[in-house]
């Protein structure tokens, strides 16, 4: 009996790092590798998924990966300490973060200011849900030290604080948001799963998740690079129309964390936060600095070359190719 041939890709290999590959905003990269469309581009694609916050990013700093799918604002950190991270194709264009009070402890909640002297949860200290509820607190006139600021072990651990009214408030992500909404527990206040609510807290679109990589390697490998914007491109524009069905076939049984409902219902709130073509959006960088910039950076941030930190070149292509 003939053994089975090995097809090999022509790009060859290139593992990707994430930081809690389960999450929304990078939902985009699961249907990319779920649906072979990394090995339809004559790619190897290993996706390496950390637990903990920063060490997708330390991953490729150190080697261990080429390509990180993260913030996009980590190119912009990363600049300002003399390194070169570039964005080559977008995922998000919204944060897909929320702040809400609990109706339990701020059952009375009638302003941003009530929360003084509070506890609010936030995914991490200096991540971007800490950063996002410091902007929103910060224009009701509060200051970082006027709240409480509280990180729990993950989303099931942030919930049972939330229920056990531990925290007053939280600014986090789905799918623990629904939940919370459906309950009833959670009044939102302001809400970037959207289009509508990103312009009104950032103003215009916020670029989020994306693929990023040294400057080298995208000057270097522009094959590969365009092989995975292809790739992504074409997942994004699948997240356009992909219904129950879709996703209950395509998405990791491990993602519906024993409620499919939950997820999906999460899913139909922040579809429209995906960018539909991989593009950076106009202005979008500008956006991104300036929210880092009100966290004490002003100075600092002036110094950066933002036309360094993303590229449309593979993006554009793809658009094309997919019409997307």
């Amino acid at each position: 009996m003939n053994a089975t041939p090995v097809v090999r890709a022509p790009l060859g290999r290139v593992v990707v790092a994430v930081d809690h590959k389960a999450s929304f905003c990078y939902l985009p990269l699961t249907i990319a590798e779920r649906l072979g469309y990394f090995a339809a581009e004559g790619l190897d694609v290993s996706v390496r998924d950390f637990s903990e916050p920063g060490q997708a990013l330390q991953a490729v700093l150190a080697g261990a990966a080429q390509v990180v799918s993260g913030p996009y604002s980590h190119t912009i950190g990363l600049q300002l300490r003399g390194q070169q991270l570039r964005s080559f194709v977008l995922q998000g264009r919204t944060p897909q973060l929320v702040l809400g009070v609990s109706q339990q402890t701020m059952g009375g909640f009638r302003h941003l200011r009530d929360l003084r002297g509070r506890r609010v949860a936030v995914t991490s200290l200096g991540s971007a849900s800490h950063r996002i509820a410091r902007l929103l607190l910060g224009r009701a006139g509060l200051a970082p030290q006027d709240v409480n600021f509280q990180v729990f072990a993950g989303p099931a651990a942030t919930a049972a604080a939330f229920r056990a009214g531990q925290v007053d408030a939280l600014c986090y992500h789905d799918p623990l948001v629904t939940q919370l909404e459906q309950s009833g527990e959670l009044r939102v206040v302001a809400d970037t799963r959207t289009m509508r609510g990103n312009a009104e807290v950032f103003g215009g679109p916020l670029p989020a998740g994306s693929l990023c990589a040294s400057s080298e390697f995208v000057g270097e490998n522009p094959r590969q690079c365009q092989a995975m914007a292809s790739a992504l491109v074409h997942a994004l524009k699948w997240l356009q129309t992909a219904g129950p069905s879709d996703l209950n076939k395509t998405v990791p049984e491990s993602y519906f964390q024993g409620d499919r409902g939950l997820y999906l219902a999460a899913f139909s709130r922040a579809r429209e936060s995906w960018v539909p073509d991989g593009l950076m959006p106009e202005n979008g960088p500008q956006t991104v600095a300036r929210l880092l910039a009100q966290s004490g950076d002003a100075q600092q941030l002036q110094r950066v070359d933002l036309a360094r930190t993303f590229t449309n070149e593979f993006a554009r292509v793809a658009k094309a190719r997919f019409r997307a």
